[in-house]
């Protein structure tokens, strides 16, 4: 059974860093590309960063590009976002999502569809 499970978010001041973790179970990263999304009421879910299982590469969107830094640990079977900066615009829970078959990873939205696997979330709030 394929499962996603985000932690690491919490209340941070703007500047401040926090890393999500996203623990993969009922499958490899070896082979599944991990993206993270965030999404804020009334918004449409946005794409955030991904990682590609074919070759590890990496994908930023241009708001956080130079700030967030997506990792993966094949040992823990986990992804990690490590987010740096941060500032009040943010604010969201941040998804984590897969799909077995996804070797090159997206995060556009119009593809949001090729993620079968989606984790709860995670609140992130960056306020003073």
């Amino acid at each position: 059974q394929v499962q996603l499970v985000e932690s690491g978010g919490g209340l941070v001041q703007p500047g401040g860093s926090l890393r999500l973790s996203c623990a993969a179970s009922g499958f490899t990263l070896d082979y599944s590309s991990i993206g993270w999304f965030r999404q804020v009421p009334g918004k449409e879910r946005e794409g955030v960063s991904c990682i590609s299982s074919s070759d590890g590469s990496t994908y930023y969107a241009d708001s956080v590009k130079g700030r967030f830094t997506i990792s993966r640990d094949r040992s823990k079977n986990t992804v990690y976002l490590q987010m740096n900066s941060l500032r009040p615009e943010d604010t969201a829970v941040y998804y984590c999502a897969t799909d077995t078959m996804l070797r090159v990873c997206t995060i556009a939205t119009r593809h949001l569809g090729l993620y079968a696997y989606w984790g709860q979330g995670t609140q992130v709030t960056v306020s003073s």
